[in-house]
Formats: structure tokens, C-alpha cells, sequence
């Protein structure tokens, strides 16, 4: 019988872990066809959130506790989750009870079908529009440049087969997409619809900043857009400031009007300027990550792991 590893990335979500895994409990954990542990991974949240951790483990002999020694990132904690897990098969949970518990049947369902990679795609976004146009406009640019297997608006949750948790273990990269390592790897994938319900308590930390920062690894680790960027806005560039000089010269010298060197001079060097600027920004998001993959630090510290005894 195949063993299930249900992995729950944890950072501030004291007011919502007991209703999750109630839903868990009530739902899905009495019907399972298979065995399964919980991965609970506490990453650096600096309210209760490991107590309520704590209380839910000694009632489940099957719960695992992982702390990190800081904050991460959800990535790095279910990285952390993947590494510490035994299961033939590992399903990420969000702690925020936002999924339907019974979406881990259907997902195991779909997998049980032979697929490796059995993505949750929402059947619709009852959201903030702001966080609507983000995820659409994340999804669009991945298809587009990156992943063209990128599910239309994105996925939020995942099952995924032992050898495909294996090789995601492999890998260790920084600053990176787990999401995207998934897509990468190339297993055979299937997707399962779902409904996301509203938060019933505490508030999202997925801030503006993370969304930037896992736009931009998303696309510098997997397309080559960013660098052709370059290139094609320097063409542009350079293309354009040769134009405009020659318009610019052919009027002065059509009505015999003075060069004004200066003007000729700094619009030049404002155009080239701005193009160089780019390149050089482009660039060093590049080197900053060839640099940090050097050092070769580690992508989460784990402080402590707890066991049922």
C-alpha cells in the first residue's frame, strides 16, 4: 500500500491551523485509500503558530513538526517538507483552510489514474482584482516566455510522485520556483479543478515584494527572454538614435538651420545611457544569482524536526 505525505508550509497561521485540520480529520483523513503522514513546516512565523503545531500533534501520531531556524520563504519550507517526508507520493497543503480538504481525494484520484504531476487549478479567482491581474499576468508571461505547460492563471497546490520529489530534492537551487521546477522536470502531468473558499480568520502574507521576487526568479531561471531583452532594446536603441540623427541633420541642413551640438549631444547620451542602464540591471540580477549559487548556501536551515514517539 502507497503512503501519502500531506505537506503543510506554516508562517503565521496560528487562527487558522485548527480549522484546517479539522477539515482534514472531518473529510478526508478517515477515507484515504492509502497510509499517510502530515508534514507540518513552521517557517520562522513569529506568532503561536508552532504551539497550535504542538497541541494538533499530540493528537495525530502520524504528524511530523518541522521548524526552521527563520523565515525562508514557502518554497524553501516545502522544500523542507519534501526532504523530511517518506511517502511514495507528497500533496502540498495550504494552512490557511482557503483549499476544500477534499481536494487532496481528488488530486490522489487523478494520480491513482498514472499521472506523476497532478497540478489544482482554480476554476475561478474570488479575489482582490489586483491579485486577480498579478496571477494572470504571472501565468500569461511564464506560458508565453518560460513554460508553455503553465496552466492558464496559474496553480496553487500539487500531488507529485516519489521520483518526481526526488529529483525537486536534487536540484537545490536558489532563488528559484518550486512551481516552475515541477513544470521543468517534465513528468506526466494532469490537472483537477477547485473552488478556493474564503479565509476565515487572519490575513495573507503573500506581500507585493514576494510576488516580484518569485516573478523575477520564475523568469531569469527558466527563459532566456530577460537576456534577448537586452539585446533587442539595444538594437532598438541604437537603431533609433541613428534615425533621429540623420532626420536631425537632413532638417538642419535642409533649411540651413546651426547644429546645436549640446541637444544632438545629450539626447544621445540619455538614450544610450538608459539602454546601458538596463542591460547592466538585467545583467546583475544574473551575476547575483550565479553569486549566490556559489556560496553554496543551503536553501532552508531546519532548527529542530519533531516525531510522534
Amino acid at each position: 500500500m502507497k503512503k501519502l505525505s500531506i505537506i503543510i508550509p506554516v508562517y503565521y497561521n496560528e487562527e487558522n491551523l485548527k480549522d484546517m485540520y479539522a477539515g482534514l480529520k472531518e473529510k478526508v483523513l478517515g477515507v484515504l485509500p492509502c497510509e499517510y503522514e502530515i508534514i507540518m513546516v513552521d517557517d520562522g512565523s513569529g506568532d503561536g503558530s508552532y504551539g497550535v503545531m504542538e497541541e494538533l500533534a499530540a493528537q495525530d501520531k502520524h504528524m511530523t513538526l518541522v521548524k526552521l531556524s527563520r523565515n525562508f520563504g514557502e518554497h524553501a519550507a516545502l522544500l523542507a517538507g519534501l526532504n523530511v517526508c517518506t511517502g511514495d507520493c507528497a500533496v502540498k497543503k495550504s494552512a490557511d483552510a482557503q483549499e476544500p480538504a477534499e481536494l487532496i481525494l481528488n488530486l490522489l484520484k487523478k494520480y491513482d489514474e498514472g499521472n506523476d504531476v497532478v497540478l489544482a487549478v482554480r476554476k475561478d479567482r474570488n479575489e482582490p482584482a489586483a491579485q486577480r491581474f498579478f496571477s494572470n499576468r504571472y501565468a500569461s508571461m511564464m506560458r508565453k516566455y518560460a513554460l508553455p505547460n503553465m496552466p492558464k492563471g496559474g496553480f496553487d497546490s500539487f500531488l507529485i510522485d516519489r521520483k518526481v520529489i526526488d529529483v525537486l530534492i536534487s536540484m537545490d537551487e536558489l532563488n528559484t520556483s518550486l512551481m516552475s521546477q515541477i513544470l521543468w522536470s517534465g513528468f506526466k502531468t494532469a490537472q483537477v479543478g477547485y473552488t478556493r473558499l474564503e479565509r476565515k480568520a487572519g490575513k495573507s502574507r503573500w506581500s507585493l515584494s514576494k510576488k516580484i521576487k518569485l516573478t523575477a526568479d520564475s523568469l531569469l531561471g527558466f527563459s532566456t527572454v530577460p537576456v534577448k531583452a537586452i539585446g533587442i532594446v539595444g538594437s532598438i536603441s541604437f537603431a533609433a538614435s541613428l534615425v533621429w540623427l540623420a532626420c536631425y541633420l537632413i532638417y538642419c541642413f535642409a533649411v540651413k538651420t546651426p547644429l546645436e551640438t549640446l541637444t544632438v549631444v545629450v539626447l544621445l547620451l540619455f538614450l544610450l545611457f538608459g539602454m546601458a542602464m538596463m542591460a547592466i540591471s538585467i545583467l546583475g540580477a544574473y551575476l547575483w544569482r550565479t553569486f549566490d549559487a556559489a556560496r553554496n548556501r543551503p536553501v532552508f536551515i531546519i532548527e529542530k524536526v519533531k516525531r510522534h514517539e
